[in-house]
């Protein structure tokens, strides 16, 4: 992994990565011919400089078999999704959390299980917080 290049992607690297993330090791031809079935037929020398760029920038690490590069992922689907979402809150939201999660209950709702399923995720935090709050004490 060179460059740890955590900006957002393209909407042609997300389309990529989304490739590698399903697949989970892919050669440049199948990503191209993946592409392909969904109505992107873009030459085989894009598809490869997109995926030596995300190389670059730390998204895709290659092994080598024969001569071919098979590229996997190097960060999971969730650090993409991450800086969307914190995309998404600063800009729509003024950088605030709870108006996200506001808009979220107020217009789409929760389901019951969906509403168990944070309280969990949110206990998870907290409780991964306390840990480092009382290591700062100490210090």
């Amino acid at each position: 992994m060179a460059d740890s290049d955590a900006s957002p992607l393209t909407n042609a690297q997300r389309e990529i990565m989304e490739i590698v993330w399903a697949q989970g090791e892919v050669t440049v031809t199948e990503v191209r011919d993946t592409l392909k079935k969904r109505k992107r037929d873009l030459a085989r020398n894009t598809v490869m400089t997109v995926m030596v760029r995300l190389e670059e920038r730390g998204w895709l690490q290659h092994r080598e078999q024969g001569r071919t590069f098979v590229y996997s992922a190097a960060r999971p689907k969730t650090v993409s999704l991450g800086a969307k979402v914190s995309q998404m809150v600063d800009r729509l939201f003024a950088g605030s959390p709870e108006d996200l999660v506001n808009a979220l209950i107020e217009y789409r709702g929760l389901s019951n299980d969906e509403t168990e399923r944070i309280r969990e995720m949110i206990e998870q935090a907290e409780s991964a917080q306390k840990p480092a709050k009382k290591q700062r004490r100490k210090s």
